[in-house]
C-alpha cells in the first residue's frame, strides 16, 4: 500500500482551533476531504486544503500513483513555537499574549478499492491569453453600466415625497 507524507511547518493558527477540522477529515477519501475543506468557514480550511493538495500533486507526479483511490490515512496537529507578547492594561501592568503555531503532518494512502467520487470539484483555471482578459474586462465594464442605469431608473420611479424626505440630500 502506497502512502504519501506532506508537512506545514509555522502555520500562525493556533492547533486547536486547526485540529478542530484536521479530526474531520481523517479516514475521508481525498476528494470527500477536499470536498469538506472547501466549504468550511474555518481560517485553517486554506492551509490544510493547500496541503491535501500538495500531498496528492506530489503522489500523482513523484510516485506515477491513481490519486482516485487516495484516502486520508491520518492527520496530525503539533505544537509549533509560540510568540511571548505583552498587552499594556491599567495601573502600569501588562498580560502576556502568546501567539501559538502549529505544524501539521497529512499522510494520504493508496486503498485497494475503488473509490467512487460524490463530489466533482472543479478548480478554476488563470487566463493566460491577453485578448481573452481584455474581453472579461469590457463585459464587466457593461454590466457596470447596465448597474448604474437600473439605479437612475429606479430613482425617477420614486415620487416626489421620497425624494424630498431622504435622510441625504441628492
Amino acid at each position: 500500500m502506497a502512502q504519501q507524507i506532506a508537512k506545514l511547518n509555522y502555520l500562525k493558527i493556533a492547533p486547536r482551533k486547526v485540529r478542530l477540522l484536521a479530526s474531520m477529515l481523517k479516514g475521508l477519501s481525498v476528494n470527500d476531504a477536499e470536498a469538506h475543506l472547501l466549504h468550511s468557514p474555518q481560517r485553517s480550511a486554506k492551509a490544510l486544503l493547500k496541503l491535501l493538495r500538495s500531498a496528492v500533486a506530489n503522489a500523482k507526479n513523484n510516485q506515477k500513483l491513481d490519486t482516485t483511490r487516495f484516502f486520508v490515512q491520518s492527520i496530525r496537529v503539533d505544537n509549533g513555537p509560540m510568540l511571548k507578547r505583552h498587552l499594556p492594561r491599567a495601573r502600569g501592568t501588562a498580560s502576556p499574549i502568546q501567539k501559538k503555531m502549529s505544524h501539521v503532518i497529512l499522510i494520504i494512502a493508496e486503498t485497494t478499492k475503488q473509490n467512487n467520487n460524490r463530489f466533482q470539484i472543479i478548480v478554476p483555471k488563470k487566463i493566460k491569453d491577453k485578448d481573452l482578459k481584455k474581453k472579461a474586462k469590457s463585459k464587466k465594464l457593461e454590466s457596470i453600466g447596465a448597474e448604474k442605469d437600473s439605479k437612475e431608473k429606479s430613482q425617477e420611479k420614486r415620487g416626489i415625497l421620497k425624494r424630498v424626505f431622504q435622510r441625504k440630500s441628492i
